[in-house]
């Protein structure tokens, strides 16, 4: 798995992450406010698992804006799921492709597995083999698993509400 984030202090508190069910899609998005401000690049980040399923990251000034899982892996439910309690509270940036920080655009495949708690409030997304990792605050409810080499290793949604085909 080859996307590389770096790693800063944060400076002031986490954005807050909004999480929205699409009824007739059942795609899940979060975005975060406040967003990042304008002024770098842009870009998505395409994560597709070995099973069809795939995941969106929206990228603004080099961090993350938002997400969209548009094809869900299969999710397994289980008792003894345990969210982190030891996360890192920096600013996590993805580098640049290209010194004009224009619009940038990366594809990766890999493996993705998904697991949940029984009330399928809080989901971890782990990405490629399964390896050593912290978890890194990207907005309030929204972390990333980064390895020893600064690789994404996972993705962790917490309190996200529950699904409706309500709108």
């Amino acid at each position: 798995m080859d996307i590389v984030v770096q790693l800063g202090p944060r400076d002031g508190a986490a954005p807050k992450v909004v999480y929205r069910w699409d009824p007739d899609t059942e795609i899940l998005s979060a975005h975060l406010h406040p967003a990042p401000a304008a002024g770098g690049g842009s870009g998505s980040v395409e994560i597709e698992g070995a099973d069809g399923s795939w995941l969106i990251l929206d990228i603004a000034d080099g961090q993350i804006n938002g997400l969209e899982i548009v094809v869900w892996p299969e999710v397994h439910n289980k008792a003894s799921f345990v969210a982190p309690t030891r996360i890192d509270e920096r600013v996590l940036r993805l580098p640049q492709d290209g010194a004009d920080g224009g619009v940038s655009s990366l594809e990766v495949e890999t493996s993705m597995a998904a697991e949940s708690d029984v009330q399928e409030r809080n989901f971890h997304f782990r990405f490629g083999a399964h390896r050593e990792s912290t978890a890194v605050r990207v907005a309030g409810d929204l972390l990333l698993d980064v390895d020893a080499k600064n690789h994404v290793a996972g993705l962790w949604l917490l309190n996200v509400p529950p699904f409706s085909r309500e709108p």
